[in-house]
């Protein structure tokens, strides 16, 4: 595996800021928001948390070939 064997706060950043724009377009949400939580961002931090986010991180070795690893691996 490429880099740390955990989620770094760069690509938790550009989960949570993608899952949040697919939940404001309109894509329905995983999970059942909790009491009094209605931004996306809120939400899509919710189904990070809970591991049930269905993607998968690309790192690119220095040769320029890729890896693709499942989230739930890193969480």
């Amino acid at each position: 595996m490429i880099g740390p064997p955990k989620l770094t706060r760069f690509e938790k950043a550009r989960i949570v800021g993608a899952r949040a724009l697919q939940i404001s377009m309109g894509a329905p949400v995983l999970v059942k928001p909790l009491e009094n939580v209605l931004r996306p961002i809120d939400i899509a931090l919710q189904e990070l948390e809970t591991k049930i986010l269905p993607m998968t991180i690309r790192r690119t070795r220095p040769d320029g070939t890729h890896q693709d690893i499942p989230l739930q691996w890193l969480l």
